[in-house]
């Protein structure tokens, strides 16, 4: 089974952003625009993609460059997200500490097979996961802190270190970041069949195949976005993962 471009596809995409598009005008949300524009950049960053895999999949140094330019993006979208720009080269050792390991396990282990027609789509379903994983745990740190700044200056008046002082911030904040990633694990095959199992099967391999590569999905993503978070608290406990504001407010 495959899904061909053609005429019925692209009626249903139409019906499908109106719908995202209707729903955000009914409910007031105010970014039907954002939808919009959203929706044409899938459009053509997936042409692009699909180009360039083609282009690159045959070659193993290729593929891994490409690779590299996917996380490079995924940084660069999640340090604007976190508005924390200037912090990039945290987000990029946070989201490294958890894609790295991953990715060494499955290659080290024979898992998957070193070679870019397997690498690509891990790396990349891994790399995406990590970035919504910093995204998460940075927000809602950055939020915690300056909501909490009275409790902030607090702590530090009782004699805390000021990575001590946010610590006892951010680290409660710390776990609701993994939240979505265990509920998918927890409701894979019962709620959801994720993408790694409908691609699998699409492309005509057993069931029980594509439920062994969602499986190996799911850990990496668990172990990557893990690590990840856990990297991130560090980091914004030691100030160099902090939105501008913070690093002013986050003082000795």
């Amino acid at each position: 089974m495959s899904i061909d471009p053609g005429w019925p596809v692209a009626i249903a995409l139409v019906a499908l952003l109106a719908v995202a598009v209707g729903a955000h005008r009914v409910n007031g949300y105010g970014l039907e625009k954002p939808v919009v524009i959203a929706a044409g950049r899938a459009i053509v960053q997936l042409g692009i993609a699909a180009l360039l895999i083609t282009s690159v999949v045959a070659h193993l140094w290729l593929s891994v460059l490409l690779v590299l330019v996917m996380f490079a993006l995924g940084v660069l979208t999640t340090s604007r997200r976190v508005e924390a720009p200037s912090s990039w080269s945290a987000a990029a050792i946070a989201m490294a500490a958890g894609v790295l390991p991953v990715l060494a396990i499955v290659l080290a282990t024979g898992t998957i097979p070193a070679e870019g027609i397997a690498i690509i789509p891990i790396a990349g379903i891994i790399v995406g996961n990590a970035m919504t994983a910093h995204t998460l745990v940075g927000r809602r740190a950055f939020a915690a802190l300056r909501e909490e700044h009275a409790q902030y200056e607090a702590a530090l008046s009782l004699g805390l270190l000021p990575a001590q002082a946010i610590r006892e911030i951010v680290h409660r904040r710390a776990p609701e970041a993994l939240l979505p990633g265990l509920d998918q694990v927890k409701t894979t095959g019962v709620v959801t069949l994720p993408g790694a199992f409908i691609g699998v099967m699409l492309g005509g391999g057993s069931p029980a195949q594509a439920a062994t590569a969602q499986v190996l999905v799911l850990f990496g993503i668990m172990a990557a976005q893990t690590v990840t978070v856990g990297v991130a608290e560090r980091l914004v406990a030691a100030r160099r993962l902090v939105s501008p504001d913070l690093r002013s407010a986050l003082v000795d």
